[in-house]
């Protein structure tokens, strides 16, 4: 029995079939604590998603806008039978039914110039906007032939303008329009839609406009944050948009012309020109309007990586960069007569998952360039000085620092290849899988070492 005991203790000290095994068996041990990095991760990155939401919603949040809409009511009647108690007959009535039509604007020209810049709370900061719109064109015949009705029923006198916003708490200035030679005041008007409406009080000298143009022009100023989007209602509409912001996400129903749209990083300029016939509604609409914020355009204002992406993007190579570290360190000892215990293979993975933690908390305070440089430097130290006194040798110490030092540059310039990060990381892993097999290939894996 002492024998068979003795028997199974040296396979377990002197196999390199148990080695394996044994750094297998720490690796997924290992797949623990760094499970937990990655919940760290998460739950920070909610926290700044949460943080952020609060400051855009203080300020102002993501604008969708669109105007001015000619709001002409008109009547129309329906026949209703009457009983008439004398007769005993029923008597037909004509009863007079209020309704609205909605004419968009033949030609609409915006000029949008927005300011951006970071709000901060904490450690965490959000970009917001400032966006100063200038409005103009003009309201082209409004036509109700369609519907039939005559002239007498459609109610110039009663007619109004609206505006659509989905941010009323972001305008920071009050909303007019001049209309010829009368200037309005738009007021809210309740709504329990997602857009908002503005509307002015009814427009004066306005008698049958068909055989007219009205030109109008407007001006908002709008805080606002994430997006700053319009809907083309024009039968022309055309946008231009300057902003001091350097990277914007052109976005929605229309991307803006080649020729005029430059990007630097001073900011960027971009315009827009879409027609009746690149939408899919019409010039006008009867009885109802509907929610026409899904054929929007406009650009997003976002960072776009931010650090807790890329933090989060680092922490899936950890179960690559601790497998291929303690692999070194297992055809070391498996080539040479050094014994490593597996309680030094523990220390050593747990100081790679703590790269991690240092990762996310210096980033909080710092970008993620100089994080990344730090925790970096630490672990890479950390364990070159602690494989220096277990192997006590300097060749394979330089060799333990060369292979770390080329996994962390490597997985640091995937991270910043966004657009070639697979093929980038296909093509690494291919390298060092040969690497691997090229170094390995002498090894006698059928024999057993004694260790001193």
């Amino acid at each position: 029995m002492t024998s068979q005991k003795q028997k199974i203790g040296n396979w377990l000290k002197n196999s390199i079939t148990a080695k394996m095994i044994t750094v297998g068996f720490l690796i997924l041990i290992l797949l623990i604590p760094l499970s937990f990095v990655g919940d760290l991760i998460r739950e920070r990155g909610y926290r700044q998603s949460e943080v952020i939401e609060e400051i855009n919603t203080k300020w102002g949040k993501e604008v969708v806008i669109y105007g001015p809409i000619l709001k002409v009511p008109y009547q129309t009647y329906i026949e209703e039978k009457v009983f008439d108690e004398e007769t005993k007959t029923f008597l037909k009535t004509l009863k007079a039914q209020k309704n609205n039509a909605y004419f968009f604007p033949g030609e609409l020209n915006i000029d949008s110039k927005v300011k951006t810049q970071p709000l901060e709370r904490g450690i965490y900061e959000s970009v917001v906007y400032t966006a100063m719109l200038k409005m103009d064109g003009k309201f082209i015949n409004p036509d109700f032939s369609r519907k039939e009705i005559s002239k007498e029923d459609i109610l110039w006198d009663k007619a109004t303008l609206l505006f659509k916003t989905s941010n009323l708490k972001g305008i920071r200035n009050t909303i007019q329009v001049k209309l010829g030679e009368e200037a309005y005041d738009l007021k809210p008007k309740f709504d329990n839609s997602f857009m908002n409406t503005l509307e002015s009080g009814f427009l004066k000298n306005l008698d049958e406009p068909q055989n007219q143009s009205l030109v109008f022009k407007s001006s908002l100023e709008v805080n606002g944050s994430h997006n700053l989007q319009f809907v083309p209602i024009g039968r022309e509409t055309q946008v231009f948009m300057k902003s001091n912001w350097h990277s914007p996400s052109f976005n929605g129903n229309f991307l803006p012309d080649t020729e005029g749209k430059k990007i630097s990083p001073d900011g960027f300029e971009a315009k827009w020109k879409v027609l009746e016939t690149n939408r899919r509604f019409g010039q006008s609409f009867f009885d109802t309007l509907p929610d026409l914020s899904q054929f929007s355009f406009g650009t997003a204002f976002l960072v776009p990586v931010d650090d807790y992406q890329k933090t989060s993007r680092t922490s899936k190579y950890g179960l690559m960069i601790i497998g291929l570290t303690l692999l070194v360190f297992l055809l070391i000892q498996i080539s040479s007569k050094i014994g490593i215990h597996p309680f030094q293979y523990l220390m050593i993975g747990l100081a790679l998952v703590m790269f991690y933690t240092l990762l996310i908390s210096i980033s909080e305070h710092k970008n993620y360039l100089f994080a990344y440089l730090v925790s970096a430097t630490a672990v890479v130290s950390l364990i070159t000085l602690y494989s220096r006194s277990i192997l006590k040798n300097l060749k394979f110490t330089l060799l333990i620092f060369g292979s770390m030092f080329s996994l962390y540059t490597f997985i640091f310039v995937i991270i910043q290849l966004e657009d070639y990060a697979l093929l980038v990381g296909s093509i690494g892993l291919f390298i060092i899988l040969g690497i691997i097999m090229f170094t390995s290939r002498k090894i006698d894996w059928t024999s057993t070492q004694q260790v001193d």
